[in-house]
């Protein structure tokens, strides 16, 4: 491990372009639920099920009551080490690319440099109007984004309320709560318009990913520069596009590094000889491996908003 790291390091300090690929792995070390283990009232429902263009035209009340529950749940959160690790690492970088699958708004809450952050599948806390002749879209990282949409009690039982923040501050992955029933008119409704409801602004299956984030993307890969690494961090990468921006930057020359609690996760074009595998908790071994172009990451004791 400490032989890996000295190659690592010294492969670091001379690199000048640099991608890093993030998964889930990474906000598991910040204690946040993954979208198919969300707890709690959602246990009994296919998570999958909800993220659908057509689950939100058949029932936007369940599907706005999940990703509010998904919303308080990244909010509850705090960004992890590595998330500020890489935040730093975009601020002292200047060819420095983050590609993030994730959709919690960790790294935006880290400081990363929005220009330097490509959010494969959007964000929890960006919002659009469904409506065709609107094209309003906004962060909102408002908990709960309306009033109805906050996580409610059961107020027939007075200990509900205790037990339920007793269990948040302990696991908050499980929040074990009743749905209560809600109009249409209840859920959040276009500023801009008035006409229109708001939906969550992540990519559902079925739907295209951004064509923009895409373009910067590929407009970084393909400059005639040749890419020196990429930090594939939390994330097999065996899924398109993930699995393709691997394969592209090795291409460009770059060498792979492999951040990875399991030592199964490991790109779908696998690893060489010259790549490393670094394996155990993101939050620990990011700021380590980068510390020598970094410096030293604490973790702050405050909740950073």
């Amino acid at each position: 491990m400490s032989s890996d790291v000295e190659s690592f390091t010294a492969h670091l300090q001379s690199s000048k372009r640099i991608l890093a690929l993030l998964g889930a792995g990474l906000s598991a070390s910040s204690g946040l639920p993954t979208f198919r283990g969300a707890g709690g009232l959602w246990r009994s429902h296919d998570a999958t099920s909800l993220a659908t263009p057509e689950a939100f035209n058949a029932d936007p009340v369940l599907v706005w009551q999940f990703y509010s529950y998904r919303r308080h749940m990244a909010l509850k959160a705090r960004p992890n080490r590595a998330h500020l690790a890489l935040a730093e690492l975009a601020r002292r970088n200047p060819d420095f690319m983050t590609l993030s699958q994730n959709v919690d708004g960790l790294s935006q809450r880290a400081k990363h440099a929005p220009e330097k952050l490509q959010l494969l599948h959007g964000s929890l806390f960006n919002v659009k109007c469904t409506s065709f002749y609107c094209s309003y879209q906004a962060e909102n990282f408002t908990d709960p984004i309306v009033p109805a949409l906050a996580i409610p009690f059961d107020a027939s039982d007075p200990t509900t309320k205790d037990a339920v923040e007793e269990r948040r501050e302990m696991d908050i992955s499980d929040v074990d709560i009743r749905l209560p029933s809600l109009k249409i008119t209840d859920l959040p409704k276009c500023p801009e318009c008035h006409q229109g409801l708001l939906r969550p602004g992540v990519v559902w299956f079925g739907e295209s990913l951004p064509s923009k984030v895409l373009n910067t993307v590929d407009t970084f890969i393909n400059d005639s520069s040749k890419i020196d690494l990429i930090l594939v961090i939390g994330t097999s990468a065996r899924v398109y596009p993930a699995a393709g921006y691997v394969d592209d930057a090795r291409a460009k020359g770059a060498r792979v590094a492999v951040i990875n609690a399991d030592p199964e996760d490991i790109p779908a074009g696998g690893l060489g000889d010259k790549d490393w595998f670094f394996e155990g908790d993101a939050a620990q071994i990011v700021p380590d491996i980068l510390k020598s172009v970094i410096g030293e990451i604490e973790q702050p004791t405050e909740r950073l908003q």
